[in-house]
């Protein structure tokens, strides 16, 4: 008998606030959010130069096509000079973008930034790395 989960096609909520747009996503991000949520990472970044805010407090679970996704997510806001950065405080997901080698390619706080054009950036507690693991970049 196999197990059926069901989740929401589409792990997340979107609010603009400003010019920039807070990505809140929920629960597992894996192999089965991973599709529907990419496309709409897409069409939120199609435009010219995004700012897009990826709040993943509520993340239960990130595995490898998640951080697949954000890459592609940073590749397609960057080539559109655009700004992506993310909201966490799970110690895990940190040591898995620095063991992806991710550590320093994302900005990475702990807090949503202020409301208001491209405020000033979000305070951001030094997270401790580990021996030969360079220290993520402030917001």
């Amino acid at each position: 008998m196999s197990e059926k989960r069901t989740r929401p096609a589409r792990p997340l909520s979107v609010r603009t606030s400003d010019g920039t747009t807070v990505v809140t996503l929920y629960g597992e991000i894996d192999l089965v959010t991973a599709i529907p949520l990419a496309s709409g990472l897409d069409a939120l970044s199609s435009g010219p130069h995004p700012d897009l805010v990826l709040d993943l407090r509520p993340v239960s679970f990130f595995d490898c096509s998640g951080l697949s996704v954000l890459c592609r997510t940073w590749n397609r806001v960057r080539a559109r000079q655009g700004r992506l950065r993310l909201v966490t405080e799970n110690g895990a997901f940190l040591r898995v973008l620095r063991a992806a080698g991710l550590g320093e390619v994302f900005e990475v706080g702990t807090h949503l930034p202020p409301p208001g054009p491209n405020g000033p950036a979000p305070g951001r507690e030094p997270v401790p790395s580990g021996p030969g693991m360079p220290s993520s970049r402030p917001m």
